[in-house]
């Protein structure tokens, strides 16, 4: 019996509009019944995964930052940290101001940006859906580099960078590289979302990657639990659709991805499941919890 479920969300368990559709939340409170736990590992910052973590009443832990940090949702407090460094964070700043390239600065509650642009866009549609407790926080920041270098609070996820120019992006990621410990995800497809302006539909579309502190996994968070909660990785069931989920999707026990992932990650998983529009983790877990 598999004993925990470890679902990504961007792509994955959200579908094109940002939303779990009520059938998804039906079979996931199924399989929490049965006594397989269910919990959301994501990018994104705590409040945003906070408030879908409610939505589906997973109320035991999840993983930020891409596994920069697992939160303890019943004790309310940070259990396990990998953040990045402010020293690096305006090192990574300087390089992007420099190429003019659009970034944002993710902490363990916001995200910091220039301007809505990009992922930030999608996420401030995705808010305008949503009960104001349960929003993706998001901070308009004038002068990025002053503002992090005058933070007193350095709980630091990740920085991500945007550019619809495949050789500005590509370019960008050559020079990130040079920056010694920190990891930079290694993406080189285009992320596509789709956006509701009244009644038509805007799709963005955009080169992407994050920079996280050195050994940031989702995977590696997940071992963390594994010791925690006295689980062997064969118990373990990871669904995701990305680059960022790669290694757990390897190690977990059974890897599922979804119908549509990037080609490196079905190459490596163990089964496909429908789209993230086809509702394809509630058909994950029908057909294995």
């Amino acid at each position: 019996m598999y004993k925990l479920v470890v679902v990504d969300l961007d792509g994955t368990m959200l579908n094109q509009y940002g939303e779990v559709t009520q059938n998804t939340k039906d079979v996931i409170k199924k399989t929490m019944k049965k006594g397989t736990d269910v919990i959301i590992a994501s990018g994104r910052p705590s409040d945003s995964i906070l408030s879908i973590a409610k939505e589906i009443e997973s109320k035991n832990y999840f993983i930020a930052g891409n596994g920069a940090l697992i939160y303890d949702i019943q004790k309310e407090k940070i259990i396990y940290d990998k953040f990045l460094s402010k020293e690096k964070v305006l090192e990574i700043i300087k390089i992007c101001e420099k190429n003019s390239i659009s970034y944002n600065v993710y902490t363990d509650q916001t995200i910091l940006a220039t301007s809505l642009k990009y992922n930030v866009l999608y996420y401030q549609k995705e808010n305008l859906k949503k009960e104001e407790n349960r929003q993706t926080k998001i901070s308009i920041i004038e002068n990025m580099y002053e503002y992090v270098k005058n933070k007193k609070e350095n709980k630091f996820l990740k920085v991500t960078i945007c550019d619809d120019n495949k050789s500005v992006f590509q370019s960008i990621i050559r020079k990130l590289r040079e920056i010694e410990g920190i990891e930079v995800l290694d993406v080189s497809h285009m992320s596509r979302k789709t956006i509701k302006q009244g009644t038509e539909e805007i799709t963005m579309e955009y080169y992407y990657t994050e920079i996280t502190s050195q050994n940031v996994d989702k995977w590696n968070a997940i071992e963390y639990l594994i010791e925690k909660l006295k689980l062997k990785k064969e118990e373990i069931i990871a669904i995701g659709d990305n680059i960022n989920d790669k290694m757990m999707i390897e190690k977990a026990g059974l890897g599922i991805a979804m119908e549509g992932s990037a080609p490196a990650i079905t190459q490596i998983a163990d089964y496909i499941t429908a789209s993230n529009n086809e509702e394809g983790v509630a058909k994950a877990l029908e057909k294995f919890c």
